[in-house]
């Protein structure tokens, strides 16, 4: 009887799977997943198109920040303020008027960009000639209390063969030109630039426009000065993300090749980012900035879709 019993016993143990002590095994657990947390998201909106209905309706599905684009429109062909004191106040006026009365946070100012406009330039007149056109503006743009101010460090290079010498002379201009930013309570931030390969044509392209081009540039700027990733503009982003990201203030969201400014929705499908190696970098360099997108797109509604379903496929491929 007690032989009957014992081998009933081992064959329940067998069955249900026993410790040494009697007790039941408890198999752990497989790692759970850490969900990275979301970003807030915005956009870029022409500062002329701050009305109330359009910025109601963009925090009405999600969207929380916007980047103030169009500072052309202020400046004529030759890089002179083209438009009165009167006008000038009362569009930013209006643009502030109407963000807070929406609740949405103007994040950055896509200041303007030109081949007159050009920070880099040799002639040292005409270079403190953009670096003053910038601060003049920086007197209306203030009202909206942006976190950032953005700037191209150059336009195309041309004549080519002076890279070292557009280099210095666009250090100059951003270091002066951020003491007038941070006077307003603001951050410069530096784009990377489109560049393939050195010449598009007979003209060399921007500065900033490779991975190493960048890291030196920034490396010879104060800390003060961040960078801002444009996603377009460079093939794997998530590189110059990884290697700069203690320098990382807010990116351009789109999607492309990174050999033309493409500036494809990301949902599109048309372009060749790989999203979830991109919000990986994002992630492990710590960011916690806004996803600001600068791409085409029909509606709103879409660019908040969009990041829900790239956000939701990257935490998938964590499993």
């Amino acid at each position: 009887m007690i032989i009957r019993y014992t081998i009933l016993a081992l064959l329940a143990c067998f069955t249900l799977g026993c410790s040494s002590s009697g007790k039941e095994d408890v198999k752990p657990e497989p790692d759970e997943v850490e969900v990275p947390e979301k970003l807030e998201i915005g956009y870029s909106l022409g500062v002329r198109n701050f009305t109330n209905e359009i910025l109601a309706y963009a925090k009405s599905v999600g969207i929380d920040h916007v980047e103030a684009a169009g500072m052309n429109y202020f400046f004529d062909s030759n890089g002179e303020l083209s438009q009165t004191e009167g006008t000038m106040q009362s569009i930013f006026n209006s643009a502030k008027a109407a963000a807070d009365a929406e609740g949405i946070n103007v994040s950055s100012i896509h200041m303007a960009y030109s081949e007159k406009m050009d920070l880099s330039l040799i002639n040292e007149e005409s270079r403190k000639k953009v670096v003053q056109g910038h601060i003049k503006l920086l007197e209306y743009i203030k009202v909206l209390k942006p976190d950032y101010i953005l700037v191209h460090p150059s336009y195309y290079l041309d004549p080519p063969n002076q890279r070292e010498q557009r280099k210095s002379q666009l250090l100059k201009s951003l270091n002066e030109l951020n003491e007038a930013v941070k006077a307003i309570g603001s951050t410069l931030v530096v784009e990377n630039m489109l560049g393939p390969e050195l010449m598009a044509g007979q003209r060399e392209r921007p500065l900033m426009r490779t991975v190493e081009e960048c890291v030196e540039i920034m490396g010879r700027l104060p800390r003060t000065i961040g960078l801002a990733v444009d996603m377009c503009h460079i093939k794997n982003p998530e590189i110059l993300i990884e290697r700069l990201g203690d320098r990382l203030m807010t990116v351009h969201v789109s999607d492309g090749t990174g050999r033309a400014e493409n500036h494809w929705f990301p949902c599109s499908g048309q372009g060749e980012n790989d999203w979830n190696a991109i919000l990986s970098a994002l992630d492990k360099v710590g960011y916690e900035g806004v996803f600001m997108y600068e791409c085409n797109f029909d509606d709103v509604k879409d660019l908040v879709n969009c990041y829900n379903t790239l956000h939701a496929n990257y935490v998938q491929s964590l499993k």
